[in-house]
């Protein structure tokens, strides 16, 4: 039987008016504990993501003002999935589909070179480029300086620190890409914000976009045909 997938969406808040500012959408695969997160996303084929992506975003056309999805570097680059990315945003529009350039590193290496002309592509055609998890993997600043410039949006992930959160280097990288957020004139999201240390974390260092579950857990979007009790007792992220 070939694995099942479906996008789950986390709502994203602006603190400063209290709305939902966008959403994002999160991938999980049917197990037989539940939905859990892909084993391996690098083992998901381009055309089960692409497919499924175009199905979702036909979906939320109207609903959202910003819908952001996960895209690797090896993705990108990848002709199937820019052209569902590129369908979706029309499908989507006017609303904005946001690239989220994750910081995972792929079997393949490909230098800014090469992905500038695909985002700046991407760009043309309404969307806009986030850069995921800043601070960590293929995503320090070093590694991004180039394509900072095409960004809209920087995304600083607390889970990725949770052990940490009370360490002064810690609150340094916060402080620090609050300070290139605020150069380059991009949104900063502060994610992964479960409890209220977290949301008073986000206060102190004056962050009003933020995303986690504290405010809303992922929810399955069903696609047409999908069974009633498709959503097994509870999803993990």
């Amino acid at each position: 039987m070939e694995p099942i997938y479906r996008y789950f969406v986390q709502p994203q808040l602006n603190l400063l008016n209290n709305t939902v500012y966008g959403y994002e959408l999160l991938i999980k695969q049917l197990t037989p504990d539940g939905w859990r997160l892909p084993e391996s996303f690098a083992a998901i084929s381009s055309k089960t993501t692409s497919d499924l992506l175009i199905a979702t975003t036909k979906i939320l056309a109207l609903k959202v003002r910003y819908c952001a999805v996960n895209i690797s570097r090896e993705q990108l680059m990848d002709t199937t999935v820019a052209k569902a990315i590129i369908q979706s945003q029309v499908q989507l529009y006017p609303a904005k589909l946001v690239v989220e350039l994750t910081e995972e590193r792929g079997p393949k290496q490909y230098p800014d070179t090469q992905l500038i002309p695909h985002l700046r592509g991407f760009i043309e055609h309404g969307m806009q480029l986030s850069l995921d998890d800043v601070g960590t993997g293929i995503n320090d600043f070093k590694s991004i300086q180039e394509i900072l410039p095409l960004a809209s949006e920087l995304k600083f992930a607390l889970q990725n620190f949770r052990s940490d959160m009370k360490d002064p280097k810690i609150q340094q990288k916060l402080h620090f890409w609050r300070a290139i957020s605020s150069e380059y004139g991009l949104r900063l999201i502060l994610e992964g914000i479960e409890d209220e240390d977290d949301d008073r974390l986000s206060s102190h260092f004056d962050i009003n976009l933020r995303q986690g579950y504290y405010y809303g857990k992922p929810q399955l979007l069903r696609l047409p045909g999908d069974p009633i009790n498709f959503e097994l007792p509870f999803a993990q992220a």
